[in-house]
């Protein structure tokens, strides 16, 4: 297959939101590069340490109008005039491989790894997910991800049943049954997100514990706790559904809420929810509390 790529230059502060852009207008594959040969020794754990000077490069179908990809990243206030980017034609690559090669081990909170399935694991003694996504979101790198898991390493979720609400690659749920829940329900509405998740399961030798459905296949159950990292209007519009899958009591963490989007998700659910201080990371936030009996 014939691919073109769009390289632009970034900085730190960013590379994130002009990433996004690319993926909302169609991008394959979104990669981060160091623009200057800086390497960054000591990156915080958890984190997606981005360079001063990055570069973004987005992969696009040969045939992808990229004028319209111009247009969008134009049209952003922060870019508009200060814009730089070239367009540039590719050689057949195994665009899989390259990925997998900037996939690294990431660390969240004091005892859970997230370990893509083709590298070492750094600490064999800790709490370790072996993660290959696939088609499916959910690799750890993304501060939504991130934000759910280190929520989910501070609970005690010993024989807990857990439900993650869109539960695309799996790693929220798979995470939870490594740190002592019994079981754990995924629900989404992609049968990608199906397979990538009970694929995981198997490698992560949990799938006795995992159970994954489409919305229109899912049992009647109550769960202990809820994660669901969407997006802050199906979060809205779903309140009722996701509320109704917790029990009295229960906890619930919510993320794919932009900063400017996390008040108003709070406020729908609040008269439903204890809620906790809003957690931020970067750009994005994470709304949780515990479901009023």
């Amino acid at each position: 297959m014939a691919w073109i790529q769009i390289r632009i230059n970034a900085n730190a502060d960013n590379a994130e939101m002009i990433s996004d852009l690319l993926m909302d207008t169609g991008s394959a594959s979104v990669t981060y590069v160091d623009a200057k040969d800086t390497p960054i020794y000591e990156p915080k754990l958890g984190t997606v340490q981005l360079w001063a000077d990055t570069t973004v490069i987005g992969l696009y179908d040969a045939n992808h109008d990229m004028d319209s990809v111009v247009a969008v990243l134009k049209a952003e206030p922060t870019l508009a005039d200060k814009l730089v980017y070239k367009i540039e034609q590719l050689e057949d690559k195994d665009w899989e491989r390259e990925w997998m090669d900037n996939f690294h081990p990431i660390k969240f909170g004091e005892r859970l790894w997230i370990c893509p399935s083709w590298r070492d694991i750094p600490e064999p003694d800790a709490v370790n997910v072996l993660l290959d996504p696939g088609l499916a979101f959910g690799t750890g790198t993304h501060a939504t991800t991130a934000l759910c898991l280190k929520w989910l390493e501070s609970q005690d979720l010993t024989g807990k049943t857990v439900v993650d609400f869109g539960c695309g690659s799996g790693i929220l749920g798979i995470a939870a049954i490594k740190l002592g829940a019994e079981r754990m329900i995924g629900i989404d509405i992609d049968p990608q997100a199906i397979e990538a998740s009970r694929d995981n399961a198997e490698r992560n030798g949990v799938a006795d514990k995992l159970e994954v459905y489409l919305p229109e296949d899912q049992p009647d159950f109550s769960a202990d706790v809820v994660v669901a990292n969407i997006l802050a209007q199906p979060l809205k519009e779903l309140h009722e559904v996701i509320l109704g899958l917790l029990k009295p009591n229960g906890k619930i963490a919510m993320s794919g809420i932009l900063e400017e989007q996390a008040q108003s998700v709070a406020d729908v659910y609040a008269p439903f929810l204890a809620l906790d201080e809003i957690a931020v990371e970067g750009e994005w936030t994470r709304v949780s509390g515990t479901k009023k009996s």
